[in-house]
């Protein structure tokens, strides 16, 4: 698959947008306030006034596997509801377990592949597709992305030029979340630059509040850290290059990125739990657990996407007022801009699987999720209104603006047995850099080792 060339331009907008949500209330995000708890109902736009045509497909049965559980899998849930209610079929969601390829390829193995499957990682999609899983879209799912999705998003999908893909979500992985009470009681001010950073998390240290808060035992977390501080030091060109295994983990670039990572992950004080503590915690407590607690959490802020306001909201604090966000700070010149998502391909070449490849390529199947808040969607004819509030709807207009100028997420270009399994390849290195930062040679050699046999498989 062709992988796209990106600019920083996104970045710079990303940045600018972000910046908008200061002070402002971003409870559709996730659903902070008390009148806007919990997630919101879809609107009528995605059931009435369509020019969507779908087949009917009465008593066909259709199986959807995916890693979402929680907010994510009930949310998406309400999308399969919409398209069950316009074509007859009934349609079960498989919970599956990452890595998701392992998990399909068990359940092809056994005879039994669902239709269609739910695939986080661009290398998932290389692999499925090599591994002759994956059936090509067919005509009116090609149609809608032809109508509604940048070529830079289509070509995500894409391997060797055939289309397999279907991008229904995105997200803006370059965001760190914060306690205001926290910060507040301990003086402290949003930082624009990795050194304010630090000192930023020594401050609010200093108050009595451990400053950060990781979510280690998900590794995935872990290279997102990594992601964006190289791609702010190193640039787009090193990052593509990385990212494609044309320069080696052992190159001086990495180093020093894990160098400036080691800044925060060197100074156990600074994360909560400590190293131990963090290798312990999963994504969802590291985010609940900065917004609980008032102003003394266990940690006052914590990294991750805009998906993280769906865990902001399981707890009391309101997002706008008790939970801020600024952008992930600039290690380089710029702040980065990280973007992520999950694609639909078809395991089987069934009139029900086509069927739900298209909706899911159609702006009436993104606006079910996006009026449920916690989702952004890169299909470009999607109406604005549908998001829940301004501050959604500003971001949401950023990333359809910068058009194909975007960094797709590292570890999910990479094949996924080096970037996206649990306990393997990156993963597992970066946990175990969590663990001792001070050996940066030995994680490097141990990062280009994985790699090295992943690219060759």
């Amino acid at each position: 698959m062709r992988t796209t060339l990106r600019t920083r331009r996104a970045a710079r907008t990303m940045a600018t947008v972000t910046a908008l949500t200061l002070g402002l209330a971003l409870a559709g995000c996730g659903d902070g306030g008390d009148k806007d708890k919990g997630a919101k109902e879809p609107g009528p736009p995605a059931a009435s006034g369509s020019s969507l045509a779908l087949p009917s497909l009465k008593g066909e049965k259709i199986e959807v596997a995916a890693v979402w559980t929680g907010p994510e899998q009930e949310n998406f849930t309400k999308v399969l509801k919409e398209f069950e209610k316009r074509t007859g079929a009934t349609v079960t969601f498989v919970p599956a377990q990452d890595p998701i390829v392992n998990f399909l390829g068990t359940k092809i193995a056994g005879g039994s592949p669902p239709d269609i499957a739910m695939l986080p990682q661009v290398g998932a999609i290389q692999q499925a597709a090599a591994q002759k899983w994956l059936k090509p879209v067919g005509p009116e799912a090609e149609a809608q992305l032809a109508k509604n999705y940048s070529q830079g998003w289509r070509d995500l999908g894409a391997v060797d030029g055939t289309q397999y893909g279907v991008y229904f979500k995105a997200a803006n992985k370059s965001l760190i979340w914060y306690n205001n009470a926290a910060f507040e009681n301990a003086g402290a001010t949003e930082p624009t630059t990795w050194k304010e950073f630090l000192t930023t998390a020594e401050t609010i240290s200093s108050s009595g509040v451990t400053p950060v808060s990781v979510g280690g035992a998900d590794g995935w977390t872990l290279t997102d850290w990594f992601e964006n501080i190289y791609l702010s030091q190193a640039g787009p060109a090193k990052y593509d290059q990385l990212a494609k295994h044309e320069i080696k983990w052992t190159d001086a670039s990495v180093t020093q990125a894990l160098t400036t990572l080691a800044e925060l992950f060197g100074k156990p004080e600074l994360i909560a739990g400590g190293a131990d503590g963090a290798l312990q915690t999963e994504f969802p407590v590291s985010v609940t657990q900065t917004f609980t607690g008032g102003d003394q959490p266990k940690g006052a802020m914590v990294f991750e996407g805009d998906f993280s306001a769906v865990n902001i909201a399981q707890t009391s604090a309101k997002i706008g007022t008790d939970a801020k966000v600024f952008p992930f700070p600039a290690v380089g010149a710029e702040s980065p801009v990280v973007t992520a998502g999950d694609a639909a391909v078809a395991l089987k070449d069934t009139k029900g699987a086509q069927a739900l490849l298209t909706f899911l390529a159609s702006p009436d199947a993104a606006a079910i999720w996006a009026g449920a808040g916690g989702f952004l969607s890169p299909n470009k004819n999607l109406n604005l209104t549908a998001y829940p509030n301004d501050v959604q709807r500003e971001i949401a207009k950023a990333l359809l603006e910068a058009g194909d100028d975007f960094r797709f997420d590292m570890s999910d270009q990479m094949p996924q047995s080096f970037g996206g399994t649990p306990g393997k390849g990156e993963w597992k290195a970066l946990q175990d850099f969590l663990k001792n930062p001070k050996d940066i040679a030995g994680t490097q050699a141990r990062l280009e080792a994985d790699a090295a046999k992943a690219y060759k498989s």
